[in-house]
């Protein structure tokens, strides 16, 4: 009974599909949008970040993006990059009409690839506030070619292949071929960095979530490296706060820091470890880091 009193599930409309999140209700009036990182749903993508949030006096809106998590539409499991673009500007619509949300107080904030799509999101609606962008994956060759290094050839011949005929079965209907989030060197897997391919999951270390496949359509991997979302920075017009991590192998931080540099109000924190360590060892500096900064520009409780 207590969580249904500190949040509550809420949906609305994306491409003609109904995207499910948790609303956690604030007292003053902001209100911070999330998703989680590429594949990864609501909860272990947001729900600890969303709590701190809360507390603090904001509301938080926590998404899951078409085909993924709670949220309708099918094949599942096969997410575009350009879809989740429209699914943040749904988002934004939709929590700019919540009850008790001033609409002119909405940030963003995402993790990983949803770090670099809150730029873009926030360059196509000027009415957004304030942006957080955690361990950003930006795009582009430097974003792509550090992780390559920590995966073999062979396998990244493997993954593309599968994501090939994903994309052919696709066309005839057939079921996905999925490939794991994370894996060892020479396992086709989409991520193999140290700091990626972590037992257990950082984002579930308790097994909290065992519905969650931690896998993705192997067409989708086709279509990231293409996808560059850190190009939008420089048309982001509202404060934007890039939350690199020093050590960060997945995500490398040089891409998110030069985007922020680009930006007219780019503001950056650097944070010691890996990619996760927002959750991990700096969850504390990183969640304080993050609402003083929004407590700067969407203004206290």
């Amino acid at each position: 009974m207590l969580e249904s009193v500190q949040r509550e599930k809420v949906r609305f409309s994306s491409g003609g599909e109904e995207c499910v999140a948790w609303y956690y209700p604030g007292t003053n009036g902001a209100c911070v949008v999330m998703a989680g990182g590429f594949a990864v749903p609501k909860e272990p993508g947001t729900d600890r970040f969303a709590r701190r949030f809360q507390q603090a006096g904001f509301g938080a809106l926590a998404f899951d993006y078409r085909r993924l998590g709670e949220s309708g539409g099918s094949p599942r499991l096969v997410l575009g990059l350009r879809d989740h673009v429209a699914d943040w500007l749904a988002a934004i619509a939709y929590a700019r009409s919540l009850p008790g949300v001033d609409p002119g107080r909405i940030a963003l904030w995402g993790f990983s690839a949803s770090g670099g799509l809150v730029m873009e999101a926030a360059a196509r609606a000027p009415e957004v506030a304030a942006v957080v962008a955690q361990c950003a994956n930006v795009g582009g060759v430097a974003a792509t070619r550090a992780p390559a290094r920590y995966q073999t050839p062979g396998a990244m011949l493997r993954l593309v292949g599968r994501g090939v005929r994903d994309a052919l079965g696709g066309v005839f209907g057939r079921e996905p071929l999925l490939v794991a989030l994370a894996g060892a060197p020479g396992t086709v897997a989409l991520v193999t960095t140290p700091d990626g391919w972590v037992v257990p999951h950082p984002l579930d270390p308790d097994g909290l979530y065992p519905e969650w496949r931690q896998a993705v359509a192997a067409r989708s991997a086709l279509t990231m490296p293409l996808h560059r979302p850190g190009r939008a920075a420089s048309r982001v017009r509202c404060p934007l706060l890039v939350v690199a991590c020093d050590q960060d192998l997945t995500a490398p931080p040089g891409p998110a820091i030069a985007a922020a540099e680009r930006a007219l109000r780019g503001e950056v924190v650097s944070l010691p470890g890996g990619h996760y360590a927002p959750f991990l060892d700096a969850h504390e500096q990183a969640v304080q880091e993050e609402l003083g900064f929004l407590e700067r520009h969407l203004g206290r409780r």
